[in-house]
């Protein structure tokens, strides 16, 4: 039979050797080395390359300063360095998505316009020429400045610009079309957008120049590509907003060096992207009162509270399969209330058409709007209309109950800016114009 390989470890450091000896040398200790098997010794030896590996990490308490807080440069547009955290960070990379046409190459040559006024920026375009943005910059007002242009797909070259750090910021319209040489695939298949990325992010952090990549999104509204795409660069702006209305919203999904409580509103008008200073009144401009089937909520959008108009119509129909459709809010969630309006309260809207619409192209995700989509529902199969100072906060449960809204303070101060003087719904509050039900069906009744 072959001999078994002897081996030895020490009982104190933990490391292995190919023979005995009295004292280790390694830590020294006398009579600490004994025979081990070579599964045991595997195992020594691995713990002792990780306890090594181990000792040459620098740790810090959670009280040490090692640097100050990142710099930051305005971007010329208030409510985009509202959602980034109070401006762009040096070497920060910014993903930006949205849907085709909704204002993605607006925005950034806007802004690539006005931090030219004081730093150089270079604005690189994957799938127009130059000619294209320089025609749009004019239409927009842009001119003059240290603002440069190029066509290019070739990733490998931008991130020689960033590294050269003759920019403040770089633009890259679009992260989808752009080309790494040595890498297999298309442009926009996943070892490219994954290589083409990670190579200019890495020039960004070298460099110290801002990056700001503009990606296609997918039918579903995500950003197209790797999902690491996402994970590599520190913060993933969302531009949403229906492209035949002028209303545009700007969220932050991702932000390592802020809050993603923040959104930045704008109007895109015949010279570009207007910002919204106030929003608050924004989506009910319009709003007719007299007709029934609408209802004002006070919806929270990160540390904003903007009301909004949801409107409800049901028309009465004898087809076996009635019609429900939804704008601008869960279907889901809609689909429920009708169903404890009807089981509940007793409303007929099995043999009628529900249609459901939030206007001004916004949406409504919170369930602190199920009162309002409610009331309008209820108002419309009424004839009855909400009374116009009214608006309405709550969350509507299966049994018919209601649960109140989180932060009811900044709903109410500013519903009451705004004019409206009396909130329906439960939760704190009292005073003049305050209606407290813990029922839907009271609630209803209370309004209507």
């Amino acid at each position: 039979m072959a001999k078994r390989p002897s081996a030895f470890a020490c009982r104190d450091c933990g490391d292995t050797f190919l023979k005995w000896a009295g004292r280790c040398p390694s830590c020294g200790e006398m009579n600490s080395i004994a025979e081990i098997s070579a599964a045991d010794a595997a195992v020594a030896a691995k713990s002792a390359v990780q306890t090594r590996a181990a000792a040459s990490l620098a740790s810090e308490s959670l009280e040490s300063v090692t640097q100050a807080t990142v710099p930051r440069f305005a971007t010329g547009m208030a409510e985009l360095d509202r959602v980034l955290g109070g401006g762009l960070p040096v070497g920060a990379a910014v993903l930006i998505g949205g849907e085709p046409g909704i204002g993605k190459s607006t925005l950034l040559a806007q802004v690539a316009g006005a931090v030219a006024r004081t730093h150089p920026v270079l604005y690189a375009t994957a799938e127009e020429s130059t000619s294209q943005v320089r025609d749009r910059c004019h239409r927009l007002g842009i001119t003059g400045g240290a603002l440069r242009l190029v066509a290019t797909g070739d990733a490998l070259a931008l991130a020689g610009a960033l590294v050269s750090g003759d920019h403040k910021l770089v633009v890259v319209d679009s992260i989808q079309l752009l080309t790494r040489s040595g890498i297999d695939g298309e442009p926009g298949g996943v070892s490219q957008i994954r290589a083409c990325a990670a190579t200019l992010v890495e020039a960004a952090k070298r460099s110290g120049t801002a990056l700001v990549l503009v990606g296609h999104v997918t039918k579903d509204g995500s950003l197209a590509g790797p999902r690491l795409l996402e994970h590599l660069v520190d913060t993933v702006l969302s531009f949403e907003g229906d492209r035949y209305a002028d209303l545009r919203v700007l969220r932050a999904v991702k932000n390592r060096f802020g809050s993603t409580n923040e959104i930045g509103l704008f109007r895109m008008g015949g010279e570009g992207l207007v910002e919204v200073a106030d929003p608050g009144g924004v989506f009910i401009a319009d709003r007719d009162a007299s007709v029934p089937g609408s209802c004002i909520v006070p919806t929270v959008e990160g540390n904003r509270c903007l009301l909004v108009e949801v409107q409800a119509l049901v028309n009465s129909t004898d087809s076996p399969q009635p019609q429900r459709r939804v704008s601008g809010c869960d279907r889901d969630r809609v689909a429920m209330i009708l169903a404890v309006l009807s089981r509940r309260l007793r409303l007929p809207l099995g043999q009628a058409d529900v249609f459901v619409n939030v206007t001004g192209g916004a949406h409504l995700n919170e369930p602190a709007a199920d009162l309002a989509i409610a009331l309008a529902v209820a108002s419309a199969w009424r004839e009855v209309a909400v009374p116009a100072d009214l608006c309405a906060i709550g969350e509507v449960g299966l049994g018919g109950e209601l649960r109140p809204g989180p932060r009811y303070e900044l709903r109410a101060a500013e519903a009451r800016r705004l004019g409206f003087q009396r909130l329906l719904g439960p939760g704190p509050g009292a005073g003049r114009g305050r209606l407290v039900h813990t029922r839907l069906a009271d609630a209803i009744d209370a309004a209507l």
